[in-house]
């Protein structure tokens, strides 16, 4: 398989580029998630060429258009930072990326809220750091989040679940960029995209429908960025356990009552918030493979991402 590539801020690498020569290791990202993605590297000070060790730096003045500053010699490094941005941002174009992960609080590389300062030391606000910013305005629709943020059960989940499907339809599409490739990606991602946002989902569905065959290469950034729209909206116990009922009712013509049965009531565990999704998840998935019911079978609702992350196991 090709790779899946993430970038990420070098220091939760392990890599020794913090202002004060040390790094934040993250073990999580370089020893769960690793495992299946390909981190791409970037150090905003570093590379810029700043050195290490270095002195420190803040946000000041208006936090729509901050400057970054050195904190003790007051070194204005705004200018140099932004043009590096704008130069570093256009290779990272051709790197084919599926994400990035932020470090927090970075005045280069925070996601949101770093704290921007006044002339005089107080607060003025928050904002994005400078490269954070100039990555976001130029890819708008890719994942993104910080390392913090990440340590959110749900917010990893969503953020991978986001990065392995948009994985997924650049592989289909790259291998066959047509119309057919695109209703079959969305007929099997159908109940997971649902799960995020069905209004969504049904709207992508129309589209394709009208949408002719010579049309749709044209259409593929425009399905990819409503795509990753649609589940960046977080999943809810709702609405999951109304995507588990509906898939339940596929049993009825193959499954005794007694396995329906019991399956109902682990949804209703799950719907109760007793039991985590990775429960009736793999109940109905056992009985999906044991019924071969090959339509359910393609949906990645029921395996979109690898099992060994865990991602569905928090209650």
């Amino acid at each position: 398989m090709d790779e899946i590539r993430i970038g990420i801020s070098a220091c939760l690498l392990g890599e020794p580029v913090r202002y004060d020569g040390q790094h934040k290791h993250d073990p999580y990202l370089t020893g769960t998630l690793g495992r299946f993605v390909t981190f791409v590297g970037v150090c905003p000070e570093v590379e810029c060429g700043l050195g290490v060790p270095r002195e420190s730096m803040r946000l000041v003045g208006d936090p729509a258009a901050p400057r970054l500053v050195t904190t003790r010699t007051g070194v204005d490094h705004t200018e140099r930072m932004r043009a590096w941005a704008s130069r570093r941002v256009a290779e990272l174009a051709k790197e084919d990326l599926h994400g990035f992960i932020f470090k927090a609080r970075s005045p280069s590389s925070g996601m949101q809220g770093v704290k921007v300062y006044t002339d005089k030391g107080g607060m003025a606000g928050k904002a994005p750091g400078l490269f954070a910013q100039a990555f976001m305005e130029r890819f708008p629709t890719l994942p993104c989040e910080e390392e913090g943020r990440l340590n959110d059960l749900g917010l990893r989940e969503n953020f991978v679940e986001r990065v392995f499907t948009l994985w997924r339809f650049r592989q289909a599409v790259q291998a066959r960029p047509t119309h057919s490739t695109l209703m079959t990606f969305h007929a099997r991602n159908k109940y997971l995209i649902q799960s995020h946002h069905e209004s969504l989902m049904r709207e992508l569905g129309r589209e394709l429908a009208g949408l002719t065959a010579g049309a749709a290469r044209a259409h593929i950034p425009q399905y990819e960025a409503k795509l990753m729209r649609a589940l960046k909206t977080p999943a809810t116990v709702r609405k999951h356990t109304n995507i588990l009922q509906h898939m339940l009712g596929f049993l009825r013509e193959v499954a005794d009552e007694a396995d329906r049965r019991e399956l109902a009531r682990v949804i209703d565990d799950y719907h109760r918030e007793l039991i985590p999704l990775i429960v009736p998840v793999t109940l109905l998935r056992h009985y999906v493979n044991k019924h071969g019911l090959s339509y359910l079978q393609e949906q990645y609702y029921l395996n979109p991402h690898p099992l060994e992350l865990k991602l569905r196991n928090h209650a």
